[in-house]
């Protein structure tokens, strides 16, 4: 055979390859579905922020369907001669510091108890939102400390404290030191007292709500102190580095009432 025959022939084959292949189904991963969304993570701000909550999950719907929702704002209040939340808090030195990636918690494993209408609830963390979360008479304060205890039923009671720019709180420094820069637990060497927090005032304001946060389940019983502490304004500037922003809007009152404690 030729040279020019071999060529010919290898010409052809050549063709006939390309012609089958033209024909012949794209390779498996062009059919693949592109890779799910990752569902979007709940923020206080953007796609994840608060008008948005209650479409994250089914479990968030309170959050948009609720009708006592929390934080709001404490106006109107009407005096009554009901007590404050009965404190039984501990010191406790085996806490945990946690940025938790939306604020900065405190998990306290003994750290006492309160009492409300005659059922005990368990301490089992405080955490901080910059600003303030409720206001007193439209007024915001710069710093929030919610002290969050449950019942053996699932009951939950919240205790707020507010802060005002002034005299540094001496409370703060260890916490705000010891605090990871990102997501991530730091174990305490140092007693935590929760009630090193509590104003000298008892007088208190006093609703029924819901978790500030998602799911914004509406099973808490509100105590937010009256009087605000201090907090200075390098103590207020540290946390704001890591959350500049980290407080849900006040939300309607719709048919509740805010009462009011002398303390």
């Amino acid at each position: 055979m030729t040279v020019s025959i071999r060529a010919s022939l290898l010409l052809s084959a050549l063709a006939m390859a390309a012609l089958t292949a033209a024909f012949v189904d794209p390779p498996e991963e062009s059919h693949a579905s592109p890779a799910p969304a990752q569902p979007v993570r709940w923020s206080y701000e953007g796609e994840g922020g608060p008008l948005h909550w209650g479409g994250l999950s089914t479990d968030n719907r309170p959050c948009s369907a609720g009708a006592q929702q929390s934080p709001i704002d404490l106006a109107g209040a009407l005096s009554a001669s009901i007590p404050a939340p009965a404190e039984h808090w501990t010191p406790a030195s085996s806490a945990m510091v946690v940025n938790t990636g939306h604020t900065i918690q405190i998990d306290v494993p003994a750290g006492g108890s309160v009492s409300l209408n005659g059922k005990d609830y368990i301490l089992r963390q405080f955490h901080f939102h910059h600003p303030s979360e409720h206001t007193i008479d439209g007024k915001q304060f710069p710093l929030e400390a919610h002290f969050l205890h449950a019942a053996s039923d699932g009951d939950l009671a919240v205790i707020s404290v507010l802060f005002l720019e002034g005299a540094a709180n001496p409370n703060l420094d260890a916490i705000w030191a010891t605090a990871p820069g990102r997501e991530a637990k730091a174990a305490v060497a140092f007693e935590i007292d929760a009630a090193a927090f509590m104003p000298k005032q008892g007088a208190a304001f006093r609703y029924e709500g819901s978790l500030t946060t998602p799911p914004c389940s509406e099973s808490v019983h509100w105590t937010v102190m009256a009087t605000p502490v201090t907090a200075s304004a390098s103590q207020i500037a540290a946390f704001a580095s890591l959350f500049p922003h980290n407080a849900r809007p006040v939300q309607p009152l719709n048919r509740r009432y805010v009462l009011k404690t002398s303390g």
